[in-house]
């Protein structure tokens, strides 16, 4: 029976799946996982086929997680902003046809997380290979040559990840102590449990 003032259990667990007086259940079944899978795959492959040998994933910014608990962790953000494209020597409708994100919302609070991303642009620039136009025979002011073109292939992954923070803790830099701290509360420690004793016995020799 139910403790206290609760409600009495009373479910009703045959399912009814078939045709009844009441209609078929709806049930939604994940029966072509599978099939999806491998449907999401090939079209992962053919959209890599299509823009070779441009890369698959665009550049995006280096950006601090929102609220104060979440704030020192850097991640990858949605778009670059107008000023730091602009600090780099890139407008926004030439950025998005090299594969850099733009986002025309976002601003930027501080210069070093500005510095960080001009940074950031700079290196895509320098491993940058731009394509000329087929219409155009000449290769115009700011396209890669003949041979950086034909030696180009397509990058998959992530476009210039962010470097891990290593949290090993290296010896060498531990400053060295010739007397230990945990060796001084010890011996603080003792000397504070006996100096009761100490005082009594003095107190004796002196009567």
């Amino acid at each position: 029976m139910v403790k206290h003032n609760n409600v009495i259990p009373n479910i009703h667990c045959h399912k009814k799946y078939c045709e009844s007086s009441r209609g078929p259940l709806k049930v939604r079944l994940t029966l072509n996982q599978a099939g999806k899978k491998k449907s999401r795959r090939l079209a992962r492959a053919a959209k890599a086929a299509a823009i070779a040998p441009r890369p698959l994933k665009l550049l995006r910014p280096a950006v601090h997680c929102q609220t104060q608990r979440y704030s020192a962790k850097v991640r990858l953000g949605k778009g670059f902003s107008i000023e730091e494209l602009k600090a780099a020597g890139l407008t926004a409708r030439f950025a998005r046809t090299v594969g850099i994100a733009v986002d025309h919302r976002r601003t930027n609070k501080s210069a070093e997380s500005l510095a960080a991303n001009v940074a950031r642009l700079e290196e895509y620039k320098t491993k940058l290979i731009v394509f000329p136009k087929k219409r155009l025979s000449k290769v115009k002011n700011g396209d890669s040559s003949a041979e950086e073109c034909k030696a180009a292939t397509q990058f998959k992954g992530t476009v210039l990840p962010l470097a891990k923070a290593s949290n090993e803790i290296v010896m060498a830099d531990v400053p060295s102590q010739e007397i230990s701290a945990f060796t001084q509360m010890r011996v603080a420690r003792n000397e504070t449990k006996v100096a009761g004793f100490r005082a009594s016995v003095a107190n004796r020799v002196e009567k």
